[in-house]
């Protein structure tokens, strides 16, 4: 339990303190405590919120005035059976998490330690001696969010869902079609996957049976997270619930099929397109996950660095003229178009979209979904949208010789083109298009500009450590440094924890290519040279290559080698194919 002594130190009035400490005044005061009343959220939060006092200054005040420890959570390396044992809804409603247990009690991390009645409660639920200490409410919610993951509900859910379906003589299909009650295993576990992943942060879900297991693995940060259930028997009833959830036959299992459907999971909408293909044990399910909550971001936010928005800007403010966003699937080209649609969409501006599927959904724009099966194809839409008058056109994909001639011949008729193309790097995007069979002269034309992207992996904040490179990586290092003294330079990585999965990545980031074609790069189009065009695109003062971006993320200790290497090897494979 808490000693009296301890219990009257932490009586104190944290807006009384602050007006003493002279870090805020009584107005300020005042004023908060009415915005209080409004909000119902704590005094601090509220002061911190309002911009009277700096989060860290409050929490150094309430350590020192207690004599408690302040405990930075991104550094601590948290037990997960330890925070377990009291329970998420306790830890939620109160705050806290339990950090350490030490021989005189359980140091307990709190965003309020001067919450007297949470101090008795928890000393009650968990019959033990605390010891509080103040952490960071932000951090903590996150920590939270990890070590209450759902992993072992979901393989729980999957037991039972396994043992109604052996116990049951009706067809799986009736029974997952059937099963509209919330409490049915089938839905419960289904929307416990989808918490699991929106807190994870995952882009991909991918539900694979396999001969005696299934597996349900979830992308996060670019890297797959395998979660191995042994009842495989599930796997079709999961199948037919996405099926029904998307509007696709229920009675196909021979053909790929693709849906999609909205989802609102822990206050966040989520768009869900789903793919689904006949595998060897069953039907292999991909859900890609959008987040629409926050909306598009606009071309500030998407991670280019603030010279190369400056540039971009400009080039898109053209009126006519091709602009690529190039990089592999998964590399943000959409989030990059999406933002420059953003800045361009004006009521004295027609803008039409070409997409195979429609991502996100923006006012004032005509979008257009492509549907195959009816000839609703590219070229038929893209000759039918130049009928409708647009000021600026986004092609979702070139995909072959048809479509790039007609955005091409489109962008030299006076209209803005944007489109994206699955090459690695700005370099080799040009010839690419010439390799589909358009002719030379059109890509030399109207092509103006090409940014490259990647997203690096970030190191984990919470397990980074010093880094000596490898043979391989002091190879990179020669290759693409050349000219830059990085003997004082410490590189880092992750050692791998809890907060990151034990990746040693935690979150991710952007990097940027982009490419302005001047006088002699088209001419080297036009004589269609790839070394030509490199040495003309090297010579540009402006032209900085992806690699050597990474690698700045590297030497900053926000990215690792190993990072800067996948780039650097992706776009060697990509120009060995030209």
């Amino acid at each position: 339990m808490v000693d009296t002594q301890q219990s009257t130190r932490k009586r104190i009035r944290i807006g009384d303190l602050l007006v003493a400490q002279q870090m805020i005044t009584d107005d300020q005061l005042s004023h908060a405590l009415e915005e209080q009343k409004q909000n119902g959220r704590k005094l601090g939060n509220t002061l911190v919120d309002l911009g009277y006092v700096d989060e860290n200054a409050l929490l150094n005040l309430l350590s020192d005035q207690l004599n408690i420890p302040f405990v930075e959570l991104r550094q601590f390396r948290f037990d997960q059976e330890l925070i377990r044992r009291l329970p998420e809804t306790s830890a939620r409603r109160y705050r806290v998490l339990p950090l350490r247990e030490d021989p005189d009690g359980l140091l307990l991390g709190m965003a309020d330690p001067t919450d007297i009645f949470c101090l008795d409660e928890l000393t009650r639920q968990l019959d033990q001696t605390i010891k509080p200490a103040v952490v960071r409410e932000s951090e903590l919610l996150d920590v939270l969010d990890i070590a209450y993951s759902q992993a072992s509900e979901i393989a729980s859910l999957a037991e039972e869902l396994d043992e109604e379906l052996e116990s049951s003589a009706i067809d799986l299909t009736d029974f997952a079609a059937e099963a509209t009650d919330s409490d049915a295993p089938v839905v419960k576990l289904l929307q416990k996957i989808f918490e699991e992943a929106i807190t994870a942060k995952a882009s991909d879900i991918h539900i694979e049976p396999d001969e005696t297991v299934l597996r349900i693995r979830n992308r996060i940060d670019g890297v797959l997270l395998e979660q191995v259930m042994n009842e495989k028997r599930i796997a079709p009833a999961l199948v037919v619930r996405l099926k029904l959830m998307s509007g696709l036959d229920i009675s196909e299992k021979r053909k790929p099929q693709d849906g999609r459907f909205n989802l609102k999971v822990k206050g966040r909408n989520i768009d869900v397109r789903l793919s689904t293909m006949p595998v060897q044990f069953g039907e292999s399910v991909v859900m890609r996950l959008l987040d629409h909550t926050d909306g598009v971001l606009p071309l500030g936010k998407v991670g280019m660095p603030p010279a190369l928005v400056d540039r971009f800007r400009k080039i898109i403010a053209r009126p006519h003229g091709l602009v690529l966003v190039t990089g592999p699937t998964g590399s943000g080209k959409t989030t990059t178009l999406y933002g420059a649609l953003s800045e361009l969409n004006k009521p004295e501006k027609k803008i039409i979209t070409v997409e195979d599927p429609v991502e996100y959904r923006l006012p004032r724009i005509n979008q257009v979904q492509l549907h195959e099966r009816i000839g609703l194809t590219f070229g038929s839409v893209l000759r039918a949208s130049l009928r409708q008058d647009p000021d600026i056109l986004l092609v979702g994909e070139i995909r072959d010789a048809e479509s790039a001639e007609i955005a091409l011949r489109a962008a030299m008729t006076g209209h803005l083109v944007l489109s994206t193309l699955h090459t690695n790097d700005a370099l080799t995007s040009a010839l690419r298009l010439i390799d589909m069979g358009v002719d030379a002269y059109l890509v030399a034309t109207a092509l103006k500009a090409i940014v490259a992207q990647r997203l690096l992996r970030r190191i984990c904040t919470s397990c980074i450590q010093d880094h000596e490179p490898n043979a391989n990586e002091r190879q990179l290092l020669a290759a693409i440094a050349k000219g830059r003294d990085l003997s004082q330079v410490q590189f880092k990585q992750g050692a791998g924890c809890p907060h990151c999965h034990n990746t040693g990545y935690r979150g991710r980031v952007g990097v940027f290519e982009l490419l302005e074609v001047n006088g002699a790069m088209a001419e080297a189009l036009r004589d269609n040279s790839l070394n030509a065009f490199t040495r003309a695109a090297q010579q540009s003062p402006n032209y900085r290559p992806l690699s050597h971006s990474a690698l700045d993320y590297a030497i900053e200790g926000i990215s690792t080698l190993e990072e800067v290497m996948k780039v650097s090897a992706q776009i060697e494979d990509e120009a060995e194919l030209i």
